[in-house]
C-alpha cells in the first residue's frame, strides 16, 4: 500500500489486476474437469457434497456415457457480480467402488473401470523410454482418466468430514498461526488439517504445539503427507475443502496452485509484499471476503466455510468458474498489462519526468 512507501527507497508501479500469475491453465488443462464418484446407496439419496474420490481429465464424457454408470449432478446457484450463476459438478454412482479401492490399496498403476482407464493419482505412469516422468512433472498432458482420492493420503472419509489444507513448507507456520489453525480446529469438530512433512523434521513440532495449544487427538486431527510431484501437488487439492493461507509469508505459487484445483482460500493480509500476494489473488478472482484483515475475522471466516455447508459449496462454485474468466491465470493478459507499466515508464523518462508511482 501507498502508506508504507516511506519503507522503500523505490516507487512503486501496481499491476491492475494481480501481480502474480500462473501458467496452470496451460500446463493443467486436465483439471478443467472433475467427476465425483460414489457408490449407489439403498436408500437411493446422493452425498451432493462427496469428494472423497474425485475424476480429473481432459475428456470424462467417456466415464458418464459408460456401462453401469449413474449421472447426477450437484447443483449450485449463487450470485457474482450481480449476475446469476448456476454451477453444476457431475456425479458418476457406480453399484461398487471396490476396484478403485482395490487399485489404490494394491498400488495398481491403473485399471479397466467398466470400458473407461483410470490412473492411479499416486502411481503417474512413465511416459518415456528414458524414464522421465513428463506427467509428473507438468511437461506432459495426461490422457486417461486420473484418481484422486482421500484414503490415498490416510485421510478420513466420514461424510460431511470439512478437509482444512495447507501445503507450504512448515517453516511458514509461527506459534500464532498454529493458534488460529487450533481455534479452527475446535469450532469446527467435524473437521481435519491437512499438511505436508515439508520438512519432516517438522512434523513433532506441529504436533508439539497443538497439543499444548489444548487440541484434542491431534495425531487424528492433523493428517501429515509426503511432498508430491508437480502435476499431482497440483490435482490434490481437489479432496480438500478449504485451504488455510499462512499470514507471514503467503502461498505463493501454492496458493495459485490450490485455486486451480478450485478449492477456497482464506488469507489475513499483512504488510509486506509476501504476505498479500494471496489477497492479490484472491481480489482478482473476485472473493475478497476470503482476505481477513484481523486474526479474529481470519478464524471467523474460516469457521464459517467449516460450519456452513451451502456457503462452503457457494464458495467453491465461485473459484471453479472464476479461475477460467478471471485475469488469475491469464499469461496473455498478465503479459499486457506489465507491457502497459514498462510503456508508462518510458513514457515518463522519454519526457523528462522523475520516477513516480504508477497505478
Amino acid at each position: 500500500p501507498l502508506e508504507y512507501e516511506d519503507h522503500y527507497s523505490e516507487k512503486y508501479a501496481y499491476m491492475p489486476r494481480t501481480f502474480f500469475i500462473g501458467d496452470h491453465a496451460q500446463m493443467f488443462p486436465h483439471m478443467r474437469n472433475r467427476v465425483y464418484l460414489e457408490e449407489i446407496r439403498q436408500s437411493g439419496v446422493v452425498n451432493k457434497r462427496s469428494n472423497s474420490f474425485v475424476l480429473s481429465g481432459v475428456n470424462v464424457t467417456e466415464l458418464m456415457k459408460a456401462v453401469g454408470v449413474k449421472v447426477s449432478f450437484q447443483e449450485v446457484d449463487f450470485v457474482f457480480n450481480g449476475k446469476k450463476c448456476k454451477h453444476q459438478t457431475p456425479i458418476a454412482q457406480v453399484e461398487s467402488l471396490r476396484s478403485i479401492k482395490d487399485m489404490i490399496r494394491s498400488g495398481v498403476h491403473a485399471i479397466d473401470f467398466n470400458g473407461v482407464i483410470i490412473q492411479n493419482g499416486l502411481n503417474a505412469p512413465q511416459s518415456q523410454a528414458n524414464q522421465t516422468n513428463r506427467i509428473a512433472s507438468g511437461e506432459e498432458i495426461p490422457t486417461n482418466l486420473i484418481l484422486t482420492a482421500r484414503r490415498q493420503y490416510n485421510l478420513p472419509e466420514n461424510e460431511n468430514l470439512v478437509v482444512y489444507c495447507n501445503f507450504n513448507q512448515l517453516y511458514k507456520i509461527d506459534i500464532e498461526v498454529m493458534k488460529m489453525w487450533v481455534h479452527i480446529l475446535k469450532r469446527v469438530p467435524n473437521s481435519v488439517l491437512w499438511l505436508l512433512k515439508f520438512p519432516a523434521a517438522g512434523e513433532a513440532n506441529i504436533f508439539g504445539n497443538a497439543k499444548a495449544l489444548g487440541l484434542e487427538n491431534a495425531n487424528q486431527r492433523i493428517i501429515m503427507s509426503n511432498v508430491a510431484p508437480k502435476e499431482e501437488h497440483v490435482r490434490r487439492g481437489v479432496i480438500a475443502d478449504i485451504c488455510l493461507d499462512t499470514p507471514l509469508c503467503n502461498g505463493h505459487t501454492t496458493g495459485m496452485d490450490i485455486l486451480w484445483s478450485g478449492i477456497p482460500m482464506v488469507s489475513l493480509a499483512g504488510e509486506s509484499l509476501a504476505s498479500r500476494v494471496a489477497s492479490s489473488q484472491l481480489n482478482a478472482l473476485g472473493l475478497p471476503e476470503l482476505i481477513a484483515y484481523t486474526k479474529e475475522e481470519y478464524v471467523n471466516i474460516a469457521a464459517r466455510l467449516g460450519s456452513d455447508p451451502d456457503y462452503l459449496e457457494n464458495i467453491k462454485a465461485k473459484v471453479w468458474l472464476t479461475r477460467e474468466s478471471s485475469s488469475l491465470f491469464s499469461c496473455r493478459q498478465y503479459a499486457s498489462d506489465l507491457e502497459d507499466l514498462y510503456y508508462t515508464m518510458w513514457y515518463r523518462y522519454a519526457n523528462n519526468q522523475p520516477p513516480d508511482h504508477l497505478s
